[in-house]
């Protein structure tokens, strides 16, 4: 798929973004477009659903971008779990000292009620709409949910928002253009 022109929103501040954004993509390889996509998808409040959009706009083929943006997500995600995981499992197994716990978000109050209400599933697919997936994952984590449920359905979810918002940026080019 070729790179949206920058036309496409002419008269509009974003003409002068997706022009540069354009232009600086183009000259990276296209081997290592993806590279940058999945990068972009592990950052907590980019993640799969954003790097999607940029890599789509930037010119990679819908799928390519959906795919190396959710795995660059995704991937960002099983660290998480790795690591609050031991975190959670160290804090647990010290022996009479008491964890001072910090007030919650309002992000992570409305997590908190989802998982409470919903489980897993449906905090992880419904976490999006709240916090970043890595901050879900860790609340899930700090709840005491298990691991691989946690990783599976945090992967059903980022499929699932990452495939979103490429169908949606598909839709919005294809009224635009």
């Amino acid at each position: 798929m070729n790179a949206i022109p920058a036309n496409v929103f002419a008269d509009s501040p974003l003409t002068d973004v997706i022009s540069t954004f354009q232009t600086t993509v183009a000259q990276v390889p296209e081997l290592l477009r993806p590279v940058i996509v999945a990068a972009a998808g592990a950052v907590p409040f980019v993640e799969g659903e954003l790097a999607s959009i940029i890599g789509v706009i930037g010119g990679l083929h819908p799928v390519v971008a959906a795919v190396a943006a959710a795995t660059g997500n995704f991937l960002c995600v099983l660290v998480v779990v790795l690591l609050t995981s031991r975190a959670r499992g160290a804090i647990i197994n010290r022996a009479g000292r008491p964890v001072e716990e910090k007030p919650l978000s309002k992000g992570r109050q409305r997590l908190q009620r989802w998982f409470a209400r919903f489980g897993v599933p449906g905090a992880s697919v419904l976490g999006p709409l709240a916090i970043p997936t890595q901050f879900t994952a860790a609340t899930l984590v700090a709840a005491g949910a298990p691991k691989g449920t946690i990783l599976l359905w945090q992967a059903i979810a980022i499929v699932l928002w990452t495939t979103v918002t490429t169908l949606s940026i598909l839709g919005a080019l294809a009224v635009l253009t």
